[in-house]
């Protein structure tokens, strides 16, 4: 049999080409989404960014009995893994991750609204971006997550100056700083408030992260420990918590 008799469809076929290629992102999407038919009409709406959906969905599965904070896990934290994941595969681009955030963000508001009790937040965390940098995505979605999983955010916003990033330090006294930087230009400020921070005798992780610095920059400064992943702010938060010092953090948030 020589390469002329072979039929080009039945190797696409075979292969599932065709099936790849026709693929939207609300496919890929669909396959993620859980089957519960309360749930998937939130996961879906957070997917698709719409604030209001995700409210009216929220409010139906409210009132067929699920509880409202249960819901920011069981709900709004599996639509927004939906989104993480799709962008990690490059599928759906950060435009798209911003507006899944508000919606997941808004929620979160309206989940805390509705409950008896409010939840009892599980640490105070304060986030900032680099001094010089106007970049405020990667810091956003990194509130919005941390948000989403039961810690109080302290949102300094962008182009922070040093001296602030420490006034907010000692007067929040968190149990983590987050600080992101796109622009290389703007990283050694990183350096700055580690440096302030441990001259005012503030042992506190300071997790760092963005497109400007990497794993060896990080390393060469005391408090540092490098998030590569937006994701990872919530899982050192939670190993906070557990009981990791910054050697542990460091060791096991270590990117080789």
């Amino acid at each position: 049999m020589t390469s002329l008799d072979l039929d080009p469809s039945e190797i696409l076929e075979r292969y599932n080409v065709k099936m790849e290629k026709a693929m939207t992102p609300d496919d890929a999407a669909a396959e993620l989404y859980p089957k519960d038919d309360l749930i998937r009409p939130i996961a879906e709406s957070i997917y698709e960014g719409e604030e209001d959906d995700t409210v009216e969905g929220l409010k139906k599965a409210i009132k067929a009995g699920k509880d409202p904070i249960a819901l920011i896990d069981d709900a709004l934290m599996v639509g927004m893994g939906v989104v993480t994941k799709l962008y990690d595969e490059g599928i759906i681009f950060l435009p798209n991750v911003m507006m899944s955030a508000d919606a997941m963000l808004d929620g979160i508001d309206f989940c805390k609204s509705q409950a008896k009790e409010p939840p009892v937040s599980k640490g105070k965390i304060v986030c900032h971006v680099a001094e010089g940098d106007v970049h405020d995505i990667g810091k956003s979605i990194v509130s919005a997550l941390l948000r989403a999983n039961g810690f109080d955010v302290v949102d300094l916003g962008r182009d922070v100056p040093v001296d602030e990033v420490i006034e907010a330090v000692k007067k929040e006294k968190p149990m983590m700083v987050t600080g992101t930087a796109l622009m290389t230009t703007t990283m050694y400020a990183f350096k700055a408030v580690n440096d302030r921070l441990l001259e005012a005798g503030i042992k506190v992780p300071f997790q760092c992260g963005g497109g400007a610095v990497n794993q060896d920059f990080v390393s060469t400064y005391e408090l540092g420990v490098y998030g590569e992943e937006a994701a990872d702010a919530p899982k050192m938060a939670e190993a906070i918590l557990a009981g990791a010092d910054l050697g542990k953090l460091k060791e096991q948030f270590h990117q080789h």
